[in-house]
């Protein structure tokens, strides 16, 4: 044992509770949805879950889960390759290929998975990988694990992409890898410029649409379609742990050479084990709603529109943008976590997000609308963050 380790780590967590910055996990005592039970206040209402479609515990996703188990069983106990595909990972793998208008998808536990097991076995010393400096931290994991070189060009800086496309022209392969929609602004990526570009270097194009897929475009196929740009985008890796039930799995979705390649050789696919069949059957059922109505992808719509405009008027900074994520910036890092606690004693279930999660000075609140939420969540919401607002200063 090193007592200079754990004491080290030991101070570094009082510093960090001293300064409001530790991040403490809150007990929820019911099921996930816009309004939830915490061991702290009681009934609150959540605004800060990725529950963007309201499926968490929408009835006809738990009885899929529970018939998908009760046909299927609780688990594999095994990996793919060896004996842990069943007939209903291919057929969702087929329905989210249809869904996502690509050839072929490959399944993993998480999209974190997804993205740690996407370029090490695409690419090598010889290649390059050139990546918007805002991507999802499973993004700058996954590219840490190859050898290729590693280029990062400004946010969403067509301009400065086309540089380092340019400069990497030399590289056998280029991938250039996007968040879809990112995650701390909410902003979306600027797709058909990204292809533009791709198509004029030969690069191939990777979208990580984790925040989009379900709810983002007519009918919920992301940022691809939102774009106009389906069948452009080689790669699709995303979860179905936020709008498509919101538990856990994700995929790979892209071309067929591709996702051949990483079934042969993707480290999370070989090496953890399959999704469970509940996690299948759920999914598939999520699918399915987006096919028979688009009036939850109507409805989050709405509600984001109606919550950015009237947190707008009311006085506060919101970074602009047209999805379900509404960051309200605080900057400090002390004032943003001061305010979710003095939210939360108003019945709001918010956090404060500070670095790293986000760079320094520019701690936030992020607010995430819902389908579930009603137009009394959100007038509640709003009136909470006034008052706070007020006593804080944040707004006059």
């Amino acid at each position: 044992m090193s007592k200079k380790m754990l004491q080290d780590f030991g101070d570094t967590f009082k510093e960090l509770t001293a300064r409001g910055m530790f991040k403490a996990e809150r007990i929820i005592t019911s099921p996930q949805g816009a309004v939830i039970t915490t061991r702290e206040r009681g009934r609150v209402l959540n605004f800060c879950a990725n529950n963007y479609l309201g499926l968490s515990n929408d009835s006809s996703i738990i009885k899929a889960a529970q018939a998908a188990m009760e046909k299927w069983g609780y688990g594999l106990s095994s990996v793919r390759f060896i004996c842990g595909t069943q007939e209903i990972h291919k057929r969702l793998e087929s329905e989210i290929a249809s869904f996502l208008k690509t050839d072929d998808a490959i399944l993993y536990a998480a999209c974190f998975d997804a993205n740690g097991g996407l370029f090490e076995p695409l690419s090598g010393e010889e290649d390059a990988i050139i990546s918007d400096e805002l991507n999802h931290a499973s993004i700058i994991d996954g590219v840490r694990l190859c050898k290729a070189r590693r280029v990062r060009y400004r946010h969403s800086d067509m301009d400065d992409l086309k540089k380092c496309l340019e400069g990497a022209r030399e590289n056998r392969y280029r991938i250039i890898c996007t968040d879809g929609v990112f995650s701390m602004d909410g902003d979306i990526a600027k797709l058909p410029d990204i292809v533009e570009q791709a198509d004029r270097h030969d690069a191939l194009v990777m979208v990580d649409d984790s925040h989009a897929t379900g709810y983002i475009g007519e009918s919920g196929r992301g940022t691809p379609e939102y774009h106009g740009v389906e069948g452009k985008i080689d790669l699709i890796t995303t979860t179905f742990g936020k709008a498509l039930g919101g538990a856990s799995g994700g995929c790979t979705a892209g071309r067929k050479e591709l996702i051949g390649m990483l079934r042969q050789r993707s480290r999370p696919y070989l090496f953890s084990n399959t999704i469970p069949p509940a996690i299948a059957g759920a999914t598939l059922e999520a699918l399915n709603i987006l096919k028979r109505s688009d009036s939850k992808i109507r409805r989050v719509k709405e509600n984001a529109r109606y919550f950015r405009e009237q947190m707008e008027q009311a006085g506060f900074d919101i970074v602009p943008g047209n999805t379900a994520i509404v960051p309200v910036m605080l900057y400090g890092e002390n004032r943003a976590v001061a305010m979710a606690e003095r939210l939360l004693e108003e019945g709001v279930y918010v956090i404060g997000f500070t670095y790293p999660v986000v760079p320094k000075e520019r701690a936030r609140i992020r607010v995430q609308l819902s389908a579930a939420h009603s137009r009394e969540d959100l007038d509640k919401g709003v009136a909470a963050f006034v008052k706070v607002g007020k006593e804080m200063g944040v707004v006059s």
